[in-house]
């Protein structure tokens, strides 16, 4: 079978322009042969968890699901072998061997996206992080040396950016993630303020925790700007900007007054744009400055 190499690539952009936008506007300020490692990354894992989040894909339809992600995996396994079986998953397999990728990374991940078909709560914070060791931190692992930081000491802001991202999303798509049966707020916090994310209620238990867990995400980013100091000039302002953008869907959720579950809290399009050309054209400094004011009640544009 003829291979296509630049068409998957190709893909792997489009999937990281339509589904992981923070993504796709912080690799464009990388050069170009670095920007289609991210979108390759990105890619293997959005595929991977559109098995895991299709409707009914944990709940009523388990076994084919595991079938279907035992698949993939297997797929990804033979793309590495040099066997792929499409342009999308060659291109994969391309980045992750010219990057040097650790292969070992991509087993915790997998672990995490089977977890998704037995687990759909966490008790604790603690067990929470178990999950996002393999499902987030990971991923911060998997895109170091596309980065190419300039100590090792980079490691843990990235894993520390990784679990951001993650409990934002988490934070962000509650309601989504309701409707798949799973609840990845930790118990333990929600408990200590009364809140039950299953009343799909806005009311001042839920508020508290929510508050609780913005205050603990921000903790993380805060973490994670470390990090950027210890990378090289284009992969800093790729880094920053995608940091800067996600951790304004906390200050979003705020102005929804913690409505997670009428709809999303989205950083609009217009803003993500001058966010990255900022960035640009003042460096990564721009973007790791203290998160600013949450904006006020009523001022979020979804």
């Amino acid at each position: 079978m003829s291979i296509d190499l630049a068409a998957g690539y190709a893909e792997c952009a489009r999937l990281t322009r339509e589904y992981g936008t923070t993504y796709y506007w912080g690799a464009l300020l990388l050069p170009r042969q670095r920007r289609r490692h991210v979108y390759a990354i990105y890619a293997l894992c959005r595929l991977a968890d559109d098995i895991v989040d299709a409707a009914g894909a944990t709940t009523d339809h388990v076994a084919v699901t595991e079938a279907a992600l035992d698949g993939f995996e297997a797929r990804f396994h033979d793309a590495l072998a040099g066997r792929p079986d499409d342009s999308t998953m060659a291109a994969i397999a391309a980045s992750v061997t010219e990057c040097g990728i650790d292969t070992e990374c991509f087993d915790r991940f997998f672990g995490a996206m089977r977890m998704d078909l037995s687990v759909d709560h966490y008790d604790t914070m603690a067990d929470l992080f178990g999950y996002m060791e393999g499902s987030a931190a990971v991923i911060g692992e998997m895109m170091l040396p596309v980065l190419q930081p300039l100590t090792p000491a980079a490691t843990q802001p990235a894993r520390a950016l990784g679990f951001a991202f993650q409990l934002t999303n988490f934070l962000r798509d509650v309601g989504e993630d309701l409707d798949r049966g799973r609840v990845y707020l930790p118990r333990d916090v929600l408990a200590q303020s009364g809140a039950d994310p299953w009343r799909r209620t806005v009311d001042d238990p839920w508020r508290a925790a929510m508050r609780e867990l913005i205050a603990s995400n921000r903790e993380l980013y805060e973490t994670a700007r470390t990090g950027v100091a210890m990378l090289p000039p284009a992969s800093a302002r790729c880094v920053a900007t995608a940091l800067a953008l996600y951790s304004q869907i906390l200050e979003r959720i705020e102005a929804r007054d913690y409505d997670v579950f009428s709809g999303r809290a989205r950083v609009p399009t217009w803003r993500k744009a001058l966010t990255a050309l900022a960035v640009l054209i003042g460096g990564s400094r721009v973007a790791v400055a203290p998160t600013p004011a949450p904006l006020r009640p009523g001022r979020a544009e979804a």
